[in-house]
């Protein structure tokens, strides 16, 4: 019979290690002097922690008491993910933890705001990924700028335009280059969720992450996890196929490039905002240039040590996501929630958590400038207070 704290969530344990980047059990017990098959049985649900040892996972890791006590909103769309096999686990492991607070973050603010209408369309209408052809990709990248009033030029910033369509976008540092993006539909709001890398950034670089998520998040939105499993190459190759044809159109980037070499491919950088080394893969992939003239123009972009970061990666600013951090400041600002009731009611996670996913300030939870009224309110304004309400997103100027 399973004894302790009733209500306890093994898999919030799980998530809250994972996020803490404490990889094993062991270490987990060691810190908080406790015997590691304790938290063995904790983590598969034998058991659960009784209210001073719940009272003490959560002080360390940094939770409130009640996160192990809320359900993990489970998906059955799996996360994709690209991964090295020089990764470690505890860095995977951190960043799926992220998403699934990104998620939870979200739901929450949701209850409260009107986000963005969905605007990604099905697609594939039923169709399996593997029917894609190259062509395919090519049309459905070309009909998405077309639905989304890009145009044929360039796409000036990925950003504001993900989160225009609908989806929901953090962008954090992952303590690892190794790390790019994830991308995960959740059930129930059926919204794609998109967590960025920081490390390492550069803004061609976070155009290329951003575009390849969203491939994800139109090519593969009915994957399952045993087809990501066995096809992770396949599944990748076609999000940045789509990445790059998003990003430099068959019908305009193509007839700009008059002669392929670096300094060319440069000057076009500076117009497309997209690497010259997406540069170099796209025109091989669309034909423009043998495979041998590609692989001499990746030994000598090597050679250059622009590998490590190329011309021009600093001339422009990376935006952040808006939509959660307008979110929260318009619930603050309209007095339906107070910050400390955020962080007391609604979240579990510290304060700093929220902001980093948010892409708040840091302290914004601590900081005054909340609206607080000294009257005391009728009984329908406190009703009001304590139910969620529906805010209307401010609309773009």
């Amino acid at each position: 019979m399973r004894v302790g704290t009733p209500g306890f969530v093994p898999e919030r344990l799980i998530e809250a290690r994972a996020a803490r980047r404490i990889l094993s059990k062991k270490a987990l017990a060691t810190a908080m002097s406790v015997n590691p098959s304790t938290v063995t049985r904790w983590e598969d649900g034998s058991s659960a922690p009784d209210a001073e040892a719940l009272s003490a996972l959560a002080s360390q890791l940094h939770v409130r008491r009640e996160y192990f006590l809320r359900p993990v909103a489970h998906s059955d769309r799996p996360l994709f993910y690209r991964t090295l096999s020089s990764t470690l686990v505890k860095d995977l492991n951190y960043q799926e933890s992220q998403m699934r607070w990104l998620q939870e973050i979200s739901g929450i603010v949701e209850h409260y705001v009107d986000f963005p209408e969905i605007d990604i369309p099905d697609v594939l209408n039923g169709a399996s990924y593997k029917q894609l052809r190259d062509e395919d990709i090519e049309q459905i990248a070309s009909d998405m700028r077309v639905r989304w009033g890009i145009g044929e030029g360039p796409c000036t910033d990925m950003m504001p335009l993900l989160e225009r369509i609908g989806c929901i976008v953090a962008s954090i540092e992952m303590g690892t280059a190794k790390l790019d993006g994830l991308c995960s539909w959740i059930s129930g709001s059926e919204r794609p969720h998109i967590l960025l890398s920081t490390d390492k950034m550069s803004f061609p670089r976070r155009q290329m992450d951003a575009a390849h998520e969203l491939g994800h998040a139109i090519l593969h939105r009915n994957v399952t996890e045993d087809e990501l499993k066995k096809d992770l190459k396949e599944i990748e190759r076609q999000a940045f196929r789509f990445a790059s044809a998003f990003l430099m159109p068959a019908t305009t980037y193509s007839y700009e490039v008059k002669s392929p070499s670096l300094a060319s491919l440069l000057t076009l950088k500076e117009r497309w905002r997209v690497s010259v080394k997406a540069q170099i893969r796209r025109l091989s992939d669309l034909d423009l240039i043998p495979s041998e003239y590609a692989t001499s123009l990746y030994k000598l972009y090597s050679a250059k040590g622009w590998s490590r970061e190329e011309p021009l990666d600093r001339n422009w600013q990376i935006s952040e996501p808006t939509l959660l951090r307008n979110s929260l400041e318009l619930i603050v600002e309209s007095a339906v929630r107070g910050k400390s009731d955020l962080l007391n009611v609604e979240f579990t996670m510290k304060a700093g958590d929220i902001e980093n996913l948010a892409a708040l300030p840091p302290g914004w939870f601590s900081k005054a400038g909340e609206l607080v009224s000294l009257k005391l309110r009728d009984a329908e304004s406190k009703v009001g207070a304590t139910t969620s309400s529906i805010l209307p997103f401010p609309p773009r100027r």
